[in-house]
């Protein structure tokens, strides 16, 4: 149930830099989000302006006709300046929340992919709901200040810098006095803000357990069934998001004072330069039209100090949330392709495959060794049949061969050899493709049988698939479906049997047709019949008598592996036994006690 690790949470969102990389493609939509967000800043800049001209300059004239004449000219400047604030603002929306998605799918795209590439060991310790939570819920906080909060953040603070401004112009006096209004209100801002941040990040985590439990739990939904778990999972996801709700009320506790403490502080300002400017037209000592505009200036000043003060706590919510992200990001799978990888040599047979003295410790259990000074060497063509109790390292040999994981390097944990070429000097990528795989559990995608199968081969056309198909057993159910291969199966292939989805993926290795076909028997869970049909699968992707394929099987029920070329005994990781079934029988070993358990029972 542990998540990834966390680190702790930054003074200040500088964590967002990590965003720069997704960012920077966008230069020149950047630089056009910025001319209209100055555009739009200034055109609201420029009412107090028209505002001040209206009353001094319209209301003060004697004459009524250049009276009517002058208000029509100043109000028709003040509908230009509302046109323009209009025009530049709907541009700088549209540009900013472009923005927004397009970094947001970036990122999201860009850690999915980079999860795909992680080894095995990474999942180990981080659950899938974490980097669903992660790939959710933390993007679509990225996407809020990337595509809003940001852009409302630097346009109130091009107000506010202006406004500032104008009221240095204009009243350096009250000025002086707004700056240090401003000092007090920042320094308690960035002090609450901390606190903030650091909930946020808290609250993230909480939120993604929750997550992490749902995922689990709903991937297993018969087995929670089956033991009347129900209300045990419900109570426990309970406590998960009772955590999450408990982080995330202490963090809206911390903002709402933060919000308070900034209302309470621009009210004041804005009443405290009310009166005085109040004073001074009474004292003749300023125009009607020129407290107006400084009254504009104060509320512009205060309504940009409360937005970004708001905008700061979104800043500190996504910069948890980008923290998180770049964790993911920065995450390096220990098994990597080398710098300069070497060719597979092929010859049209199957591969030769060698486990020279190979030692292994899975980096989870690191005090256990799965593999222990294991050899073991398969001639092209030949087919061999891994036997042993469950933890005997069955399952740690096939993972070793396609590289999920390395052996070990301290002490010295041996090699494994595909033609002649360590397998750690090959890309993963050709290593991989010359690699099937049948696994006991058959995965199948929430797609169409045609998708299925051609997953092994994308490029394949229909009848290729339909050959495939043919040589695994499975065209009769297939076109016995609904809509033919085009059926779409559901998740995890419910709308089909056990037999059935085993068949799927024994056609889709068969369409991949690689040298070397890893089988970790399909017919141990199965009934009499599916297991006849999916055995004769498996004798068909072989090609025994062809010598095109090796074929490396794990052997659940011995009966189904007596006819391999040969047979090797695993006992704690090493090799016990090696030889034919008739053979080990005759022996009076290891594998001669596991067949009189099979075949007297």
């Amino acid at each position: 149930m542990n998540a990834t690790a966390r680190t702790s949470a930054r003074g200040a969102p500088r964590s967002l830099t990590g965003l720069l990389p997704f960012l920077r493609p966008y230069r020149v939509r950047i630089a056009l989000a910025g001319v209209f967000l100055v555009l739009a800043a200034l055109a609201t800049l420029a009412f107090p302006l028209a505002l001040r001209n209206l009353v001094d300059g319209g209301l003060s004239q004697a004459d009524k006709g250049a009276q009517a004449l002058a208000l029509r000219n100043h109000f028709g400047a003040l509908f230009a300046v509302a046109v323009a604030l209009g025009v530049f603002s709907a541009a700088r929306f549209y540009t900013v929340s472009w923005l927004g998605e397009r970094v947001t799918a970036d990122l999201r795209n860009a850690v999915y992919a980079h999860v795909l590439r992680q080894s095995p060991a990474f999942f180990e310790t981080t659950q899938t709901g974490e980097v669903l939570s992660r790939l959710t819920t933390d993007t679509t906080l990225v996407q809020t200040v990337v595509g809003s909060s940001l852009s409302m953040g630097l346009r109130n603070a091009v107000m506010g810098v202006g406004a500032l401004a104008m009221l240095v112009w204009t009243n350096p006096y009250v000025m002086s006095v707004v700056l240090l209004a401003v000092v007090l209100v920042v320094l308690p801002t960035l002090w609450i803000g901390r606190r903030v941040r650091r909930l946020s990040r808290d609250s993230q985590d909480r939120v993604a357990d929750s997550s992490a439990i749902a995922a689990e739990v709903l991937n297993a939904v018969p087995v929670v069934q089956s033991y009347t778990a129900e209300a045990r999972e419900s109570a426990r996801f309970g406590r998960a998001t009772d955590n999450a709700f408990q982080t995330a009320v202490k963090r809206s506790r911390a903002r709402a004072l933060l919000v308070a403490f900034i209302i309470v502080a621009n009210a004041a300002l804005l009443l405290w330069g009310l009166y005085r400017g109040t004073e001074a037209v009474l004292a003749g000592q300023m125009t009607a039209g020129h407290l107006g505009q400084t009254v504009v200036y104060v509320i512009l000043l205060a309504g940009a100090v409360a937005v970004l003060g708001e905008v700061y706590g979104d800043l500190l919510r996504a910069a948890g949330a980008t923290e998180r992200l770049m964790e993911l990001l920065a995450s390096a799978s220990p098994v990597a392709d080398p710098a300069a990888p070497q060719e597979l040599p092929l010859s049209g047979r199957g591969l030769a495959v060698e486990f020279d003295r190979v030692s292994f410790h899975y980096p989870s259990r690191p005090e256990a060794a799965a593999l222990q000074d294991f050899s073991l060497r398969l001639a092209p063509g030949e087919t061999v049949a891994l036997v042993g109790a469950s933890g005997a390292g069955k399952t740690t040999v096939f993972q070793l061969l396609q590289r999920f994981y390395d052996v070990d390097t301290c002490p010295a944990g041996g090699a494994i050899r595909l033609n002649g070429v360590d397998v750690r000097q090959l890309s993963l990528e050709a290593l991989r493709a010359h690699t099937g795989t049948v696994p006991q559990d058959a995965v199948v995608f929430s797609a169409s049988a045609l998708d299925n199968i051609r997953y092994g081969r994308p490029g394949a056309s229909d009848e290729d698939v339909v050959a495939a198909a043919r040589a695994a057993f499975a065209h009769d159910f297939l076109q016995a479906l609904p809509e033919g291969y085009s059926t779409f199966l559901g998740e995890r292939g419910v709308r089909l049997s056990g037999g059935q989805r085993q068949r799927i993926a024994i056609a889709r290795a068969m369409l991949k047709d690689p040298p070397l076909l890893l089988l970790d028997e399909a017919t141990s869970a199965l009934d009499a019949e599916s297991e006849r049909m999916v055995q004769a699968a498996l004798d068909s992707a072989m090609q025994r008598h062809t010598g095109r394929r090796t074929t490396l099987v794990i052997a659940h029920r011995l009966a189904t592996v007596q006819n391999a070329d040969r047979i090797v005994v695993l006992e704690h990781g090493r090799v016990v036994e090696e030889g034919s079934h008739t053979a080990l029988l005759a022996r009076g070993g290891v594998y001669a006690r596991l067949a009189a358990l099979q075949f007297t029972a």
